[in-house]
């Protein structure tokens, strides 16, 4: 499917995505709504070699699709992410990116953990100030699950990239490219190029450089709420580089002046939920706590945390 033509037919009309696969076919459904600052609930199936976002085995699908239909959060996509009951919706909730929907039928011990991740917003500004299509659209923001990056491609010389953190320059970037992700993506291309690995609650944009010609230069986690702009130098012997957002390359390179400007999408509060981020449904753990989420222990499993040299159990 053509990703950039759809997303904004499908903004009233689905109530839950569900996914069959890996990391790669998450990141395609969240495209689907790109162009969109509501994403319904996403209940993704792990059926893929390696992945970090797939929460249910498919043996389970009968639970989870009891976890999510019984708890009240059939069509409420925004009950989902809200507080502690789809009954008891308020606007003045704190959204702290986990939430729980009690049961309706299935008793008070039956619910919905809900993990809302955080998303990207990416402009592209041409040398004059004049708004740049992202994958399509010249009159709206894109939105990125995992990460932005610009590269330069076949271009045999490294570019040369101006950074602005908050709106202040802080340095001239000299690399194969760079890359802004959010949590999400921490354990994507940014954790290849040598980035941190963050808590997806932790809310943050992750500056990595890829392949720098200076080894000074480190990866950067930096507060949400901190834009980044990307503008390419007048000093780059190559006059374009490539750009793609969530794996999807813009299908024109950006040249010599042209800012990328990304920032941290804002979760806003409304009468009846949420508007922000993409609210997806975490797997329950047997015995779990309410404070187990999974996420370390997934992350020892995939990445083999001091993991000894020479033992296969």
């Amino acid at each position: 499917m053509d990703s950039t033509n759809l997303p904004r037919k499908y903004d009233d009309k689905v109530d839950l995505v569900v996914t069959f696969g890996g990391d790669g076919t998450i990141l395609h459904a969240a495209s689907q709504f790109a162009a969109s600052s509501e994403v319904p609930p996403i209940l993704s199936f792990s059926m893929g070699t390696l992945g970090f976002l797939s929460e249910w085995k498919f043996a389970e699908y009968k639970r989870a699709f009891r976890e999510v239909y019984m708890s009240g959060a059939a069509s409420e996509r925004h009950a989902v992410i809200q507080g502690s009951s789809s009954t008891e919706l308020s606007a003045e909730t704190d959204c702290t990116g986990w939430s729980s929907v009690r049961g309706k039928s299935m008793g008070p011990t039956r619910g919905a953990r809900v993990l809302v991740r955080q998303r990207l917003k990416v402009s592209i500004f041409d040398a004059k100030g004049n708004r740049l299509s992202t994958n399509g659209d010249a009159t709206h923001d894109a939105h990125a699950m995992n990460e932005v990056i610009l590269h330069r491609g076949r271009d045999p010389h490294l570019a040369i990239v101006d950074v602005y953190v908050g709106g202040r320059f802080l340095t001239e970037a000299v690399a194969d490219g760079m890359i802004i992700s959010t949590p999400t993506g921490s354990t994507a291309y940014s954790l290849s190029a040598g980035g941190s690995i963050i808590h997806p609650l932790v809310p943050s944009l992750l500056l990595t450089p890829i392949c720098a010609r200076s080894l000074s230069f480190r990866p950067l986690i930096l507060p949400a709420t901190t834009p980044i702009s990307l503008k390419l130098s007048e000093k780059n012997r190559g006059r374009e580089v490539e750009v793609s957002i969530d794996g999807m390359r813009r299908k024109d390179g950006i040249g010599v002046g042209t800012e990328v400007r990304v920032s941290a999408e804002e979760f806003k509060s409304e009468v009846d939920g949420f508007v922000g981020g993409i609210p997806c449904i975490m797997r329950r753990t047997s015995g779990g706590t309410e404070s187990d989420d999974g996420w370390v222990g997934g992350l020892n499993g995939l990445l083999k945390f001091n993991y000894p040299f020479g033992e296969e159990s």
